[in-house]
């Protein structure tokens, strides 16, 4: 960040009467020993986009199928010594270290093949498993069918390839540290870690740490410089460059149910200040609002709603900008197919309450003007003065970011908190249980990389969200 983007943040924060540290709440035990806890400051879908930043890798239909790993396998870069495939027994027998199974990769099995000495059958034994190794270190080892409402598409395969990984690994000697390589970078990995270590295998502790571990896995390994990501059973967003934590703000994320909030990767490509709100039909026509806009032009202009009727008679109804606005005065402009942004709201009093599961998907965010405005600093070049002056002038505008922002829509039940804190937040959405469960199943190989669950598209009814 240079000192001129700094300067207008800061200008930005004292102009709100808003301050830019992280906002104090109540949070759970910290769960390591005060010694050992680290300080840690309807679009068209991302699947078929093509990226450039180390958030989006080169995507495209063909993630739609299976990849076998054995097809993986460069039969050219097989050469296993006697020593490597005892070092491949010693690294099996240690992952439990990184929240994986060693039962998963048949360490007997492979001690069978170096007592019958050297070849292809030890060639290809020793392969198929450090690939398993491979694809559970980089990709996470929950199959789809436990990622409940995942819908991220993770680059790694392509940018770090089952066969070039092996290869590398062979050729280095260092199986153990060419694995490592994959492990993610956000710190968060390394302090689950340290805690998996401490606790006691078998324990709900233990298994919930295994299971935290595994979705950072699901996730790009590198995050990129600058982004948000919200962590929905924290109620909690973050503003973070170079993964230390800039500004922090509470959220409202969705019921339980069907309108829980996904799990996403997506692009913030702009924000929108004093922005419009075009109503869902289940309002405008299963709650008679078009009808009672078009039938009573007084009260629709002081509620600020403008109706359309088309030449089929469907009726559109949009919520012009102002106080009352149910996007409040900001949301940012993050396509999407599931149809979830992050904005402002007016009913600001929710931000108090302690479980904030209450909208219909989308995260509406506490402070939100501020964050618009820091990012449109941050992303658009724009002045303080400059943004103010588009919010205060009450008018639609979108202001483009000079290169998207990556946002993490993600789901965490134990994790550092905004303190930096190691801590556990309550399953709202009950989607541990499937992730525990596939570590208490077998490994599931050949394993689809996109998930075939139902997009539900949320129409967010933004006015029933009020106890």
């Amino acid at each position: 960040m240079t000192k001129s983007v700094v300067k207008s943040v800061l200008l930005l924060g004292a102009s709100l009467a808003l301050p830019m540290a992280a906002i104090a709440q109540d949070a759970p035990e910290d769960l390591l020993p005060p010694e050992t806890a680290p300080a840690i400051a309807a679009e068209q879908p991302p699947l078929e986009a093509e990226y450039d930043t180390p958030t989006q890798g080169s995507v495209a239909e063909a993630f739609k199928d299976e990849f076998p790993a054995a097809k993986q396998v460069d039969p050219a870069v097989q050469g296993w010594s006697l020593e490597k495939a005892t070092a491949l027994v010693t690294l099996i027998e240690k992952i439990d270290a990184e929240g994986l199974r060693p039962a998963d990769y048949d360490a007997p099995g492979l001690q069978a093949l170096i007592a019958a000495g050297p070849g292809a059958a030890l060639d290809a034994g020793a392969s198929q498993r450090y690939i398993w190794l491979i694809e559970d270190m980089r990709d996470g080892r929950t199959p789809m069918s436990g990622r409940k409402q995942w819908f991220v598409m993770d680059p790694d395969a392509d940018r770090m390839p089952s066969a070039t990984v092996l290869k590398q690994a062979l050729q280095s000697g260092d199986l153990m540290g060419t694995l490592q390589g994959l492990a993610p970078l956000h710190p968060d990995y390394a302090v689950l870690k340290q805690a998996l270590a401490a606790a006691t295998p078998g324990t709900s502790q233990y298994k919930q740490i295994q299971a935290n571990m595994d979705r950072w896995r699901w996730l790009p390994r590198d995050l990129g410089g600058q982004y948000l990501m919200t962590n929905v059973p924290e109620y909690q967003l973050r503003l973070t460059v170079n993964d230390n934590i800039m500004a922090t703000f509470r959220t409202v994320v969705g019921k339980p149910g069907r309108t829980a909030t996904p799990q996403l990767a997506e692009l913030v490509e702009g924000v929108v200040l004093n922005p419009t709100w075009t109503v869902p039909q289940s309002i405008v026509k299963g709650e008679g609002l078009g009808a009672k806009v078009l039938g009573n032009p007084a009260w629709a202009k002081s509620a600020g709603y403008t109706a359309t009727r088309g030449a089929n008679g469907f009726v559109t109804v949009v919520q012009q900008p102002g106080p009352g606005n149910s996007l409040g005065r900001m949301k940012l402009d993050m396509p999407n197919r599931h149809a979830i942004f992050v904005h402002d709201t007016p009913s600001r009093h929710l931000f108090g309450a302690t479980e904030r599961a209450l909208s219909h998907g989308c995260i509406r965010t506490e402070d939100a003007v501020k964050l618009a405005l820091t990012l449109a600093i941050l992303q658009a070049g724009i002045t303080a003065d400059e943004g103010l002056a588009l919010l205060n002038s009450g008018k639609y505008t979108r202001v483009a970011f000079q290169k998207p922002m990556p946002v993490y829509i993600t789901y965490f039940t134990m994790a550092t908190d905004i303190e930096g804190k190691l801590s556990t937040f309550k399953d709202i959405y009950g989607r541990d249980d499937a992730v525990v469960a596939s570590f208490n199943a077998a490994r599931v190989a050949n394993r689809p990389r996109v998930t075939d669950e139902q997009v539900i598209v949320i129409e967010d009814d933004l006015r029933d969200a009020a106890p």
